[in-house]
């Protein structure tokens, strides 16, 4: 897995490569409460992610949860394919807001 940052406008804009399963997961948990201390508004881009488990999608709720803690935002960018029907199966399609394209969401964060 592969974790990139960078500012758009007001938000960070995490772009994930690679697989999110219970190898990577607290990696990227960890990268995202390093980011949480300074920030509180981001852009998940999952465009170049090929995979997510049980356990992606535990440590994204927690992230989810974090914020809410400080009144900050998250929402997504490119969910697609089969990351799209996992976050559909397992309920999360309905509780973070998607857009197609990280400009989409920038707009969506107006």
């Amino acid at each position: 897995m592969e974790i990139t940052t960078r500012k758009e406008n007001a938000a960070i804009v995490v772009s994930v490569k690679g697989r999110i399963d219970a190898v990577t997961a607290p990696a990227y948990e960890n990268a995202m409460k390093g980011l949480l201390e300074k920030e509180s508004v981001f852009i998940l881009d999952f465009q170049n992610l090929e995979y997510i488990s049980s356990a992606g999608l535990r440590v994204i709720l927690a992230t989810a949860k974090s914020l809410k803690a400080k009144s900050g935002r998250m929402v997504m960018a490119h969910v697609v394919g089969t990351v799209r029907e996992v976050f559909d199966i397992s309920g999360f399609g309905a509780i973070f807001s998607m857009y197609d394209s990280v400009d989409e969401a920038l707009s969506g964060l107006a």
